[in-house]
């Protein structure tokens, strides 16, 4: 049973899908409706190029809980999720694409494993029905190297059927193309993630968004999100060490040349002359950028007043 006081919100980013997403809204509709879900769904039209925004428009006629956000032109699907997030009043966040490859029929499993206290559920499409070559095996590869790099160990980084915890989207800040990293960042805000298999079905109309170049993007953003990982508070550990090493060879190599030229032999044409120079302009460099980086994050912090950690409950004995 449904706490029919929580609001349930679905946010659908959409582009060119004026042929699927008269379906897909009436299946949500249809299954949120069967469970007596208090929900209000949000379509984010990202400057679709044919009729979409003419069908969402007519489905907003006999639909009451559709809201349509129509982007000024094509952001990405970072931006349109960003949107729906940013306009979402519910309790609880579903996200699903519109091309009625996600099921509608696995939210009510989300949303039964968010009550039991987690902060974000991702869908694992484990049975994908998608093309071998162009999808599923660039996935698969991309999917083992993510959860190597960053050591959260998903299936299914890139299945859009996710289920969040309002407070959890509310700590969130989207930009770029990290839709794909949800769940990592979300980590980083020290969420409690889940992962269920859910359905997955083939395209009925239109065409994939994606192609294989997808991957040189993923590779950029992972890099980004690692780095956000492992020193988003601390930024001097990860130049200022570098750093620090290369000023130490380039002394040790330095060294082992001034003894040479005490001893008579000539190191001007020695390459290990130049190596050394670039090794110990580089350690200064690097270690001038660690500075930095503390005084930007120090700013960022302070400016944004984000706090470096987050609450998940506070309990306490009240003594009279």
């Amino acid at each position: 049973m449904s706490d029919i006081k929580q609001l349930i919100s679905i946010v659908i980013p959409v582009f060119n899908e004026s042929e699927s997403i008269v379906f897909l809204l009436d299946e949500v509709v249809s299954v949120m409706s069967f469970y007596k879900f208090n929900f209000e769904l949000i379509v984010v039209n990202d400057g679709s190029k044919d009729n979409t925004q003419q069908v969402l428009k007519r489905l907003t006629l006999r639909i009451q809980e559709l809201s349509v956000i129509s982007l000024r032109k094509n952001y990405g699907q970072t931006a349109a999720i960003s949107a729906g997030f940013d306009n979402s009043k519910g309790d609880i966040v579903i996200t699903l694409d519109g091309d009625l490859q996600n099921d509608p029929n696995d939210i009510p499993k989300l949303i039964s494993e968010i009550n039991n206290g987690y902060d974000l559920i991702c869908g694992w499409r484990f049975d994908r029905k998608d093309k071998l070559i162009n999808r599923k095996i660039p996935s698969k590869i991309a999917n083992k190297l993510i959860a190597q790099v960053t050591g959260l160990k998903l299936h299914d980084y890139g299945c859009s059927l996710k289920a969040f915890k309002k407070e959890i989207i509310d700590d969130i800040k989207l930009y770029g193309e990290l839709h794909r990293f949800l769940p990592l960042l979300a980590n980083i805000e020290g969420a409690r993630i889940k992962e269920i298999r859910v359905n997955h079905r083939s395209r009925q109309y239109g065409s994939s968004k994606y192609g294989i170049d997808r991957t040189f993007r993923v590779l950029m953003d992972l890099l980004t999100v690692w780095f956000m990982t492992k020193f988003l508070t601390r930024p001097m550990y990860g130049f200022g060490f570098v750093g620090i090493i290369s000023i130490f060879i380039s002394l040790v190599m330095s060294s082992y040349l001034i003894v040479l030229k005490i001893i008579g032999e000539d190191i001007g044409n020695r390459p290990l002359l130049m190596f050394a120079l670039i090794l110990g302009i580089a350690g200064v460099q690097l270690f001038s950028f660690g500075l930095l980086s503390e005084l930007l994050i120090r700013t960022y912090h302070e400016s944004q007043s984000r706090p470096i950690y987050r609450i998940r409950s506070i309990s306490s004995t009240n003594q009279n």
